[in-house]
C-alpha cells in the first residue's frame, strides 16, 4: 500500500471510529431514530442513546484512557544519557502551525514538551546533529507546515534555528523516519535519541527500527499516573481525549504490524 493511500485512509477512518466521535455518531443517530414514527426505529433509538450515554459517562467518571495509556508509557523507561550524542530527533505533533499562522504567532499543543525535551537535549550536546521532522497532518490543504512554527518555538528557547535540519514533507511517523533519514544520513554505529511522546515511543521505535535506524528512547509528555491512577472525577473532555489518544496509538500498533511498517507488535527495550 502506498505511503499517500495509506494516509488517506488513515485519516477519513480515525475521523469515524475515534472514540468521541464514535459516542457522537451513535448518539445523533440515537436521537434520529427516537423522533422518527416508527416504533422499531424509536426503539432501536433508544438503545442507541443509551449506549453512547453510558460510553459519556464511563469516560467521563472514570480514567479509562488513562489505565490504557499506561502500558504504552511505561514501555520505554527514560535509560541514563550518554555521554556523547551524534544526532537528537525529535518527531512533529507539538505545534499547530493553522493557528500560529492566523495569529503570526508561535502555538503550541498539550505535546510541547517534545520541543522543551528537545532544547534541553540540544544544549546539553552542543555537537549533535539536530534534526525536526513534521510537515502537515492535514488531508486536504497542507499549506501551513510545521517547521517554520517549530523553528520559532526553538528560537524562543535560546536554540539557534541554523543548527537544526528541518524536514517538512512527512506527513504520519513512517515519513517521519524516511525523511529524516534522507536528511540526516546516519551512520551505522551513531547514538541518535529521539524525543516523542511517551505514548507514542513504542510505535515510532518499531518505525525507526523497521528501517534500520536504531535510536536511543526519550519519552517525554506523560498523560499517564506512575503508580496510582488518578481518582475517578467528571471530566468527560479530558476523559475523551485521553481515550483518543490512547485506542489511537493501539490501533496504530496493529495496524503498522499488519503493514509491517514496525519490527514487531508492540516494540520494547
Amino acid at each position: 500500500m502506498s505511503e499517500t493511500l495509506t494516509f488517506i485512509l488513515s485519516k477519513t477512518v480515525w475521523t469515524l471510529a475515534a472514540p468521541a466521535n464514535l459516542l457522537t455518531v451513535l448518539l445523533v443517530l440515537g436521537a434520529a431514530g427516537l423522533l422518527s414514527g416508527a416504533a422499531a426505529a424509536r426503539t432501536g433509538g433508544r438503545w442507541l442513546v443509551a449506549v453512547a450515554a453510558t460510553g459519556f459517562l464511563v469516560c467521563g467518571v472514570l480514567p479509562v484512557g488513562h489505565w490504557l495509556a499506561a502500558p504504552l508509557e511505561n514501555r520505554f523507561p527514560r535509560s541514563a544519557l550518554p555521554e556523547h550524542a551524534d544526532g537528537i530527533i525529535v518527531l512533529g505533533g507539538a505545534v499547530n502551525p493553522v493557528l500560529a499562522a492566523s495569529r503570526d504567532e508561535p502555538s503550541v499543543n498539550q505535546a510541547a514538551e517534545r520541543l522543551l525535551a528537545f532544547a534541553d537535549l540540544a544544549r546539553r550536546y552542543p555537537d549533535a546533529t539536530l534534526l525536526v521532522t513534521g510537515g502537515s497532518a492535514a488531508l486536504w490543504n497542507d499549506t501551513h507546515r510545521e517547521d517554520a512554527v517549530a523553528a520559532r518555538v526553538l528560537s524562543q528557547a535560546g536554540i539557534d534555528p541554523h543548527r537544526i535540519l528541518f524536514e517538512r514533507d512527512s506527513r504520519n511517523t513512517r515519513e517521519n523516519a524516511l525523511h529524516g533519514h534522507r536528511i540526516a544520513g546516519p551512520r551505522e554505529g551513531q547514538t541518535w535519541i529521539l524525543v516523542t511522546s511517551a505514548a507514542h515511543m513504542p510505535r515510532a521505535v518499531g518505525i525507526f527500527r523497521r528501517i534500520g535506524w536504531p535510536v536511543l528512547p526519550w519519552p517525554v509528555d506523560y498523560r499517564s499516573y506512575a503508580g496510582a491512577q488518578p481518582w475517578p472525577g467528571l471530566d468527560v473532555a479530558e476523559g475523551l481525549s485521553a481515550l483518543n489518544g490512547a485506542v489511537r496509538e493501539w490501533v496504530g500498533l496493529a495496524v503498522y504490524r499488519a503493514l509491517d511498517r514496525t519490527d514487531s507488535l508492540f516494540p520494547g527495550p
